[in-house]
């Protein structure tokens, strides 16, 4: 099977997961899903097993693209990464004080519109930048791209559950169309449009930083009363499945 369908079933999978996420209702339980946990421990391994040695290889990319040193080429892309995280965390404090806001002078346990939709579009830009890696990895094999794939798709779930979760009228009517289209465009654009490697590993560094910040923020709070086994269960898992495929590869 050509590649470019492999990768676009995988898109639309993704697609599949900001439209129906919210019929998932046995997502919705206190303490939190064990599957959510689960989630959260695929998204922690792929963090340690994937994010972290590829931000050292496109640190070397950065080295002999600009010709500047090894240690503040490296420097640079954490630098990326940290933006990437600093967005997103500074969109989170801006949703939970704009919901605080709202609830003491309406009583409404919602954010502002324009604050959701900041978020929605800084969303949008990591889901369109994960949908263009699927046509640009780092590792182009096929086991490489499919532990990509379920490590991402399990991460939409997570994430969208939570994005949802903060005003889910708009989430519902339009928010999630926002992503489908993102999904899409990010998907179509890695077919016609090839960066360069330092250009890539610039996208690659930001939605580091942008998993990492929401895979905490989904899974380590002390009030969503996540299940620490299926969580362990699911980063063994997927750290297993990485070291079977770097074995394989390599033997």
């Amino acid at each position: 099977m050509p590649m470019t369908l492999v990768t676009f079933a995988m898109a639309l999978a993704f697609c599949a997961v900001h439209l129906f996420v919210g019929r998932l209702r046995w997502l919705e339980s206190t303490p939190r899903s064990r599957w959510l946990s689960f989630a959260g421990g695929v998204a922690v391994g792929y963090v340690f097993l994937h994010i972290l040695p590829e931000l050292g290889a496109h640190a070397g990319t950065f080295e002999q693209a600009t010709g500047l040193d090894a240690q503040l080429a490296e420097g640079l892309v954490y630098t990326l990464s940290l933006a990437g995280l600093a967005l997103f965390y500074g969109l989170e404090r801006a949703l939970a004080a704009s919901r605080d806001e709202r609830m003491e002078r309406e009583g409404r346990d919602r954010p502002h519109h324009p604050v959701f939709w900041l978020h929605i579009g800084a969303s949008a830009l990591l889901v369109a930048l994960i949908a263009y890696l699927l046509n640009h990895r780092e590792d182009p094999s096929p086991a490489g791209l499919a532990l990509y794939f379920a490590a991402m798709v399990l991460h939409f779930i997570t994430a969208d559950f939570g994005t949802r979760a903060d005003h889910p009228e708009i989430y519902d009517a339009r928010g999630r169309w926002v992503l489908v289209a993102a999904t899409f465009g990010g998907w179509a654009l890695g077919l016609f449009v090839e960066l360069p490697p330092m250009a890539i590993g610039c996208l690659f560094a930001f939605v580091a930083g942008g998993i990492v910040l929401l895979v905490l923020k989904e899974e380590l709070p002390e009030d969503r009363k996540s299940y620490f086994l299926p969580f362990l269960g699911g980063a063994l898992l997927y750290a297993a499945l990485v070291l079977g495929e770097t074995y394989l590869a390599t033997g």
